[in-house]
């Protein structure tokens, strides 16, 4: 194996895993999507401050 066989293998490697990086976050966007919303999904920084206040 000399070195241009290696920097093939090396090319397939990362194609392969940014392909699989984007179909996972891909298919993860869609479940989220997908699911019942209720209203209350967002991003850690977008929390339900005012049920917070209701106690």
């Amino acid at each position: 194996m000399n070195q241009s066989d290696v920097l093939f293998l090396v090319m397939i490697l990362i194609a392969v895993s940014t392909l699989t990086v984007i179909i996972v976050q891909f298919v993860r966007s869609r479940r989220r999507n997908d699911s019942g919303d209720d209203g209350r999904s967002g991003n850690w920084w977008e929390g339900p401050w005012d049920d917070d206040r209701k106690s």
